[in-house]
């Protein structure tokens, strides 16, 4: 009987040890899973695009979520107090790397953590906006993907269809550092080219409407850089344009699928499937502070035609057949 005791007693014992040790090897597993933290500005077709090319560039580079990595998606609704908020979050849980979505997003990162590699996902101005110390060899712990527009050649795309072309109107958000930064450059590209600018600038959505009004009066043709509170109101903007019949030709490709007449941009889910990549490659140790910043140099054709009746302008057809063969063409 007592030697039946003890083998009760060891084999208590060895359950409980094997008990144990698993419980150990679970939460082991659990913390060798790491966190990636996404803050997305707000929810529009640009940046939502960024946000799934992440997901297939993490995918890409052998991180799947659910199974080797965890995602922490936080959309701050355009709301900067939650841009803050949702920074913290990302820190206190101690995620391994985190992704800003639009440079309002980044930038509330950089300021949570000095340790934590922050990945930019497509900032048109990662200098200009205070992110890293040079584009090259950034220094700290941010590193990215920029979404810099071939502003030249939009503009040349813009004389292409519109031969006669001699006054644009640019529309940006002051508050936007991407897109005051592009409304500088595009000041020095129609200089050149001889196109005389007229600038307009909104605070916010609620001023777009009373704003394009005036401005829709006063030129030819609508620019729109890379602005992520003009895009949340694209239709407000075009539905104004279109009862003048002024074409809009905006800096990304979603918005001419939201009513734009044409573009030559970098694709967004291209620009988010990079910074996935980067993203991979920071978790499996590269060193952020001497990652270059990623540029993208190839522009895509990109038309919607449905716009185009709406205009009365034809598009020319090297431009159409570009779009066909190597872009996007919205009907």
């Amino acid at each position: 009987m007592k030697r039946l005791y003890g083998l009760i007693g060891i084999l208590v014992l060895f359950l409980g040890f094997a008990f144990v040790h698993g419980r150990q090897q679970d939460h082991a597993q659990q913390q060798a899973v790491p966190t990636v933290g996404i803050l997305q500005l707000l929810s529009h077709p640009a940046l939502d695009a960024i946000h799934k090319g992440i997901i297939h560039g993490l995918a890409e580079e052998g991180y799947h979520v659910g199974k080797n990595v965890k995602i922490d998606f936080q959309n701050a609704q355009n709301d900067q107090s939650n841009l803050k908020t949702m920074s913290a979050r990302f820190v206190n849980e101690n995620a391994a790397a985190m992704i800003g979505i639009a440079t309002p997003s980044a930038q509330a990162l950089a300021n949570a953590s000095s340790k934590i590699p922050v990945v930019l996902g497509a900032i048109t101005d990662p200098k200009g906006a205070k992110l890293v110390k040079d584009n090259q060899r950034p220094g700290n712990n941010v590193t990215g993907v920029s979404d810099q527009a071939p502003l030249a050649a939009q503009l040349d795309l813009m004389r292409k269809i519109m031969p006669d072309l001699k006054t644009v109107g640019i529309i940006y958000t002051s508050s936007d550092d991407s897109a005051t930064a592009q409304y500088h450059q595009f000041v020095t590209i129609c200089k050149k080219a001889r196109i005389t600018l007229k600038a307009y600038s909104i605070a916010n959505t609620n001023d777009l409407n009373q704003v394009a009004q005036q401005m829709v009066n006063e030129v030819q043709a609508i620019y729109v850089p890379t602005d992520n509170t003009v895009a949340s109101a694209m239709q407000t903007l075009v539905a104004t344009a279109n009862a003048k019949k002024v074409p809009v030709f905006p800096a990304v490709d979603t918005m001419v699928k939201a009513g734009g007449l044409a573009t030559l941009s970098i694709n967004q889910y291209r620009l988010g499937v990079e910074t996935g990549k980067m993203t991979a490659a920071i978790l499996k140790g590269k060193n952020p502070a001497t990652t270059p910043i990623h540029f993208e140099r190839t522009g895509e054709m990109t038309v919607n035609l449905t716009a185009a009746k709406k205009l009365g302008i034809t598009l020319p057809a090297s431009v159409l057949k570009e779009a066909q063969a190597h872009g996007e063409v919205f009907k």
